[in-house]
């Protein structure tokens, strides 16, 4: 019979496919990239392999009493009847029982699953942390231990290595901490609660076909609560698209093997359209007079075109060569500018986070030898919690522009419908919203 306990210390975001809308130039909140079919293919062996370092958590085995024995009746029932579809879908017996005998339900994940949070965090103020001296130092250190690897990786799928070092330590502090929870629990869990069954259940499926290829032992399939797995923290159906093989052995091992790691990580980023010998993107200073308005995604030319209308890099050389290039104004028009590019955006898919796609192409650039963010950010301003930023959505839509529906989450229509109060109030089109703007919107 199916358990009940607690979950043990949880790591690492939430990377789901239904994850917060993509918050464009502002986007404090991490989300899923979604994956595009792909042939993984096998890397040649580049170095051995990497143990995990001994402060990686190891799965968590306790449990407690049933304190809901018709909750736990309920899970057995739906595991059953799991084990009947998976069965059908040509997962064998050795696997099911392998995954299900013995599968708990955490409590603790139904929670965090459904839990929103009421405040966000300043994009600066997550980049401090990102791009700390700590991490910098750290993962030059580790860079070093598995330069192999590392360039390896770069050379078959031509993402820079220090791209590929970025996102190692972004997604596990360089292999330190990629969580604890057992992915066929998270999954079950998830499925049974039926907030996102669709979802969780088309992954619990491909974590049963990861097993079965033989890639990873039960008890070694750990990651975060939300299922994201290993050094790389891929869900599973990103797993079977983007996992390599890059030392040889015939297995897909995202846990201990850094060969495995870095070209799993290098492979996700040339099939979601990385391309070799374009920059992410640089930091900018604006011409005066510039349209603030044009500041937006949806803007795209190319370097050279930026650069007749003023734009210069910071340190007064020529832009990257960028054929496809948009302006970032990632804390409005107060903040830093930066011009960024098709790499961008392949961070982007990794993970759907403005804030965490430039903290990957800053922390490469620090990791490089590089300079951080030299602009200065507007640190008096207060993000917006999400009761205000519905309290905003609501003002704007009062006033007849249209934000969508009130979420307190800030996407595409809202952040259109606060360029255009700015625009009507006389105020740069950023679309950033501040304590401000809710006051003006509220006519206090």
């Amino acid at each position: 019979m199916a358990t009940l306990h607690p979950l043990l210390s949880p790591r690492r975001r939430h990377r789901s496919l239904t994850a917060i809308a993509t918050l464009a130039a502002l986007a404090l909140t991490g989300c899923a990239s979604t994956p595009v079919p792909a042939d993984p293919g096998r890397a040649p062996v580049a170095a051995p392999a990497a143990a995990v370092p001994a402060s990686a958590p190891a799965p968590s085995a306790r449990a407690v009493s049933l304190s809901a024995p018709a909750d736990a009746a309920r899970f057995d029932d739906w595991v059953r009847q799991f084990r009947t579809r998976a069965r059908a879908e040509g997962i064998d017996d050795a696997t099911l029982r392998a995954a299900f005998d013995g599968v708990q339900y955490l409590p603790d994940v139904v929670e965090r699953d459904r839990s929103q949070p009421e405040f966000t965090r300043a994009v600066w103020d997550y980049l401090d942390t990102a791009v700390s001296p700590a991490r910098v130092s750290r993962g030059q250190a580790r860079g070093a231990e598995v330069r192999g690897p590392l360039d390896a990786a770069a050379a078959r799928y031509g993402v820079p290595s220090e791209i590929i070092l970025a996102i190692w330590g972004m997604e596990s502090n360089y292999g330190a901490n990629y969580g604890n929870t057992p992915t066929i629990d998270a999954l079950s869990t998830l499925a049974f609660d039926g907030r996102r069954e669709n979802w969780a259940r088309g992954e619990l499926m491909a974590a049963l076909r990861i097993l079965q290829n033989r890639d990873i032992a039960r008890e070694r399939m750990i990651g975060s609560w939300a299922g994201a797995m290993g050094q790389t923290q891929f869900m599973p159906s990103s797993f079977l698209t983007h996992a390599v093989d890059g030392d040889g052995d015939g297995r897909r091992d995202i846990w201990d093997s850094m060969p495995d790691v870095t070209a799993s990580t290098a492979n996700y980023l040339a099939r979601e359209g990385w391309r070799p010998g374009q920059a992410w993107g640089t930091e900018v200073r604006l011409p005066p007079g510039f349209d603030i308005a044009r500041a937006d995604n949806a803007v795209r030319q190319t370097s050279a075109q930026w650069s007749a209308e003023g734009v210069r890099p910071m340190d007064g050389g020529a832009l990257p060569a960028l054929g496809d290039a948009s302006i970032l104004l990632p804390a409005g028009a107060r903040g830093p500018a930066f011009l960024v590019g098709p790499n961008f955006r392949a961070i982007l898919r990794y993970n759907n986070s403005t804030s965490y796609a430039l903290g990957v192409g800053l922390l490469a650039q620090r990791l490089a030898g590089g300079p951080g963010v030299q602009a200065e950010w507007p640190r008096d301003l207060q993000p917006l919690s999400r009761t205000d930023m519905r309290a905003l959505q609501e003002g704007l839509q009062a006033r007849g522009f249209d934000a969508g529906t009130p979420d307190g989450v800030l996407g595409p229509a809202t952040r259109s419908a606060i360029r255009d109060f700015q625009r009507s109030a006389g105020l740069p089109p950023d679309g950033y919203p501040t304590g401000d703007l809710l006051r003006r919107v509220q006519g206090r």
